[in-house]
């Protein structure tokens, strides 16, 4: 019996080795708040570790994971007493480079739906399609998002003024 808990032990070390930046990246980037992202890692790591079902291969564990963080931001989102006033400032940028940290910002100005598709699209690298699986909508759907993301970056990148939310 001890050695099963050692093996689930080893597992989950393996497992938040392997995915605990890219989980921490996806919860920021929806909920913009650093508390409620790690609150959402753990949750994530919970229920990984419940989730019986094997997986394919290490892309559909992957999407898994990237689903679950999702819905739980969803979920953390929905909460009654979640407060929505979050200064951009107490985001802590990772990157020392200026230039990335001022599109990472701006990037966290875009409405939920555009940021995350920008994150899956070029920070995971995933194509349209599997972003639709992953988020569960079509293809084109993802695709005007990932267009209209675009212009508006491009526009407040220009030094355009104007809150697209």
């Amino acid at each position: 019996m001890e050695i099963i808990q050692i093996d689930k032990k080893q597992q989950l070390e393996y497992l938040v080795n392997k995915y605990g930046d890219m989980v921490l990246r996806v919860a920021l980037t929806h909920l913009r708040n650093l508390t409620d992202a790690q609150d959402v890692c753990q949750e994530v790591y919970i229920k990984l570790m419940k989730h019986q079902n094997g997986f394919n291969d290490a892309e559909h564990e992957k999407a898994w994971i990237i689903r679950v963080t999702i819905n739980t931001c969803k979920d953390i989102t929905k909460s009654p007493w979640r407060s929505w006033l979050t200064p951009l400032e107490e985001i802590p940028l990772t990157d020392n480079h200026l230039e990335d940290n001022e599109i990472i910002s701006i990037v966290l100005t875009l409405p939920r739906k555009y940021r995350i598709v920008i994150y899956l699209y070029y920070y995971e690298g995933y194509k349209t399609t599997e972003i639709g699986k992953i988020l569960n909508l079509k293809e084109n759907t993802i695709r005007t998002q990932l267009r209209r993301a675009k212009e508006t970056l491009k526009f407040k990148l220009n030094g355009g003024f104007g809150d697209d939310d």
